[in-house]
């Protein structure tokens, strides 16, 4: 198979085979709003950056010698359109804009950007300052939400199967985040490799929601897209930390396929060896993990993971094992050997199935 680096790859929070199954089960217009989705994140996935882009994202980083973490939030609108960036609504420090998607966007950017300020003294996506920007109102019907190593833009769903997709703070922290792991680890967008970028993202994503409202672990509902399934949709959200599998179960979009355990891992081609599936079992190893610690998830389960993915040992192709490993070494340098922390890590990831 033939290894190509993602680095120019998008990273969508709606899985290709949820779009598969209302591409086959829907109503004709949900057909058609599937493989619209589809066609333009393949389109996207397809598409090298021009050195025009790259050298824009190079002006809107801060300099290097910059010291204080400072927000710089913008939010362009695409009307519908597929164009990028789209026509400027919002910028940094302007009142609200009355559109709920563009507020929900400057708003989420913003709690991303404090978590991972506040908490792990990074500055901004790249820890140097990057510029945040995210055009709402993206496409016709457009089912999903995309990280594309430049920005975010946000569909407004179809208002059948989903809302817009600026409604949910952890999918634009889980989004978010996958620009801090392409920065840090690289980890590649296949098989557990990719599983386990998905699955940064999403304790990321969790985190930015729990420090939003300052939830404790036991508070926390550990879902990721709690409120983007319209009205009618048989499921809470798109998936469960604490309980892999049981997001949903749904005539249009099929079952929850995420397994919690190692003895039940998924062995597919589809989905780049299933890393929107398999990253539910180390989803539940962080879950289980802060579950034991209690408190805030984010001060020791929360930075363990962090430093775990700046750790020169994990590399783009490490696994669920080599990760886990790396978390237990973390945890007995930041709290000790014989740590709580560093036991909650053995027993969170032994709970799945991992010995470390």
């Amino acid at each position: 198979m033939c290894r190509l680096p993602h680095r120019h790859s998008i990273f969508c929070i709606i899985p290709p085979y949820v779009l598969d199954q209302i591409a086959q089960r829907g109503s004709p217009s949900q057909r058609a709003a599937a493989l619209r989705t589809k066609s333009v994140d393949n389109t996207f996935r397809a598409m090298r950056l021009s050195g025009q882009a790259s050298r824009a994202a190079a002006q809107r980083r801060m300099p290097s010698l910059a010291t204080e973490a400072q927000k710089r939030r913008t939010i362009y609108t695409a009307a519908h359109s597929e164009s990028l960036p789209g026509t400027l609504v919002r910028g940094e420090g302007q009142a609200p804009s009355g559109d709920p998607a563009v507020d929900e966007a400057y708003d989420g950017l913003g709690a991303t950007f404090d978590l991972f300020a506040d908490v792990f003294e990074r500055n901004s996506i790249d820890d140097a300052g990057m510029a945040l920007d995210a055009t709402v109102h993206f496409g016709q019907d457009y089912n999903n939400a995309f990280w594309n190593s430049q920005q975010m833009v946000f569909g407004d769903g179809d208002g059948e199967l989903f809302n817009r997709f600026t409604i949910a703070l952890d999918v634009i922290g889980h989004e978010l985040a996958h620009g801090v792991t392409e920065d840090e680890a690289r980890l590649q967008y296949l098989n557990q490799a990719g599983a386990l970028n998905e699955s940064m993202s999403d304790v990321f994503g969790s985190l930015v929601k729990q420090y939003a409202l300052r939830q404790t672990a036991d508070q926390a509902d550990w879902l990721i897209g709690a409120g983007l399934l319209a009205p009618g949709i048989q499921g809470v959200a798109l998936r469960s930390m604490k309980a892999p599998g049981t997001a949903f179960a749904d005539p249009l979009l099929g079952e929850d396929p995420q397994p919690a355990h190692m003895r039940d891992f998924v062995h597919t081609f589809e989905d780049y060896g299933g890393v929107h599936i398999n990253s539910g079992i180390p989803n539940h190893a962080f879950f289980q993990v802060a579950s034991r610690l209690g408190g805030h998830a984010w001060e020791h389960a929360g930075r363990i993971w962090y430093e775990a993915l700046r750790d020169p040992r994990v590399r783009p192709y490490s696994g669920f094992r080599a990760f886990a490993r790396v978390t237990r070494d973390v945890a007995s340098r930041l709290y000790g050997f014989n740590s709580p922390q560093r036991q909650a890590v053995h027993e969170g990831w032994a709970e799945v199935g991992i010995a470390v």
